[in-house]
């Protein structure tokens, strides 16, 4: 049974982000990056997950406007509320690849969360659940492909995710520590992935759910970090 008193973490919201005109850089899993990956196109894509950092903040900074994250990672508040715009088709691929990221730190967090006991995996994997449902409503208002739809946990439909994932959950499965550690490399990869797609947006919508995900990335790894 895991233990009921947990460390809280006092988190500092991330500030405004910049957004700026020029064309966006290949992140990792559309290109060479961490773990080897191979350059898969020169199409922009994300690595792997966002996600809602740990922490005890109530109030205004929620996912996607106002809401609240509890202890421990958990986030309220997901409804979009800016409009919808205009994507190249380089921004839907990256908007797919966004999924596939959501999932695989998602299954990676579950897992880990039935084999260890901070409670850091069990609520950030519940956000990232929030935060794949969120993106899977921009695949269908833009009318692209989710890639993760009928998959199962742990299942991914690109192999080189799928690669991907299975190391790290090999890794993550060594130890606790190697886990958090884990944490730790995908908000990293998640960080450099969303600023990148960021760049030369223009979607009202895609922005507001980019931008706060980039905040959640933020305070997942301040999460697993206290935690490591």
């Amino acid at each position: 049974m895991r233990p009921t008193n947990r460390r809280t973490v006092i988190l500092v919201a991330a500030g405004a982000l910049g957004l700026g005109g020029v064309a966006v850089a290949a992140p990792a899993l559309a290109g060479a990056g961490p773990f080897d990956r191979p350059a898969a196109s020169a199409a922009p894509g994300p690595g792997w997950g966002g996600g809602m950092g740990n922490g005890a903040r109530n109030g205004a900074g929620g996912m996607m406007g106002p809401g609240a994250m509890g202890r421990d990672g958990s986030c309220a508040g997901l409804s979009i509320t800016a409009q919808q715009g205009t994507l190249t088709d380089a921004q839907k691929r990256t908007l797919a690849a966004m999924a596939q990221e959501e999932k695989l730190a998602h299954d990676l967090y579950a897992a880990f969360s039935g084999r260890y006991d901070p409670m850091v995996f069990d609520r950030i994997a519940n956000s990232e659940a929030q935060h794949l449902t969120t993106v899977r409503t921009l695949l269908q208002r833009y009318d692209v492909a989710d890639p993760t739809a009928g998959t199962t946990d742990g299942k991914f439909s690109d192999p080189a995710v799928q690669a991907t994932y299975d190391k790290l959950l090999a890794e993550g499965n060594a130890s606790q520590t190697a886990a958090l550690g884990v944490g730790k490399k995908v908000e990293q990869t998640d960080i450099a992935d969303l600023k990148a797609a960021l760049t030369g947006l223009s979607a009202p919508d895609v922005t507001q759910v980019y931008t706060n995900l980039l905040a959640a990335s933020e305070r997942h790894l301040a999460a697993f970090t206290r935690w490591f």
